[in-house]
């Protein structure tokens, strides 16, 4: 009975394991910030964002305000934590794109309102919700995908995205 219990417990410790590593495989990451003043604000998000075990490198666009974040393979991130990282640093997302493995987009709470579906392995994707866009932007957006309910109800659980690539 103990061996059976045993052969039970490794099968579900392995099934665990496998969902983690397929959970989110964002590999990189294109912020734009919005409220910069200068080279002191660029680096507060700088920090923020380093200060992540998933990151590999931040490349700074300084006349852009643009932060292109590298993240470590088998990641389990989720687009939320760039909005919390960016706000914990004192400032806003004015755009974020994920460039994200085509499974995610399946398996994850990713809802495609804009763009077709891409035959790629990865895909370059835009969050289009509250507080990931320009509050101008997100305006337009409402108008635009009324019709879609659960972009309207402003759930943080579900990401609304356009296929960029």
């Amino acid at each position: 009975m103990k061996i059976v219990n045993i052969k039970y417990s490794a099968l579900i410790v392995l099934m665990v394991l496998f969902s983690a590593v397929s959970n989110a495989q964002i590999s990189k990451a294109e912020i734009v910030a919005t409220g910069l003043t200068c080279s002191m604000c660029s680096n507060a998000i700088n920090k923020q964002l380093k200060s992540m075990p998933e990151v590999k490198d931040v490349e700074i666009d300084l006349n852009s305000n643009t932060f292109i974040v590298s993240l470590a393979d088998n990641n389990s991130l989720s687009p939320a934590i760039f909005k919390e990282k960016v706000e914990k640093a004192g400032f806003f997302i004015g755009s974020l794109i994920v460039t994200v493995d085509a499974e995610t987009l399946k398996k994850n709470s990713f809802v495609v309102v804009d763009g077709k579906e891409s035959k790629n392995k990865e895909v370059q994707v835009q969050v289009l919700d509250k507080g990931y866009v320009t509050d101008k932007e997100f305006k337009k957006l409402s108008k635009s995908y009324k019709s879609s309910t659960t972009y309207a109800m402003n759930n943080e659980k579900d990401f609304h995205i356009k296929i960029v690539k």
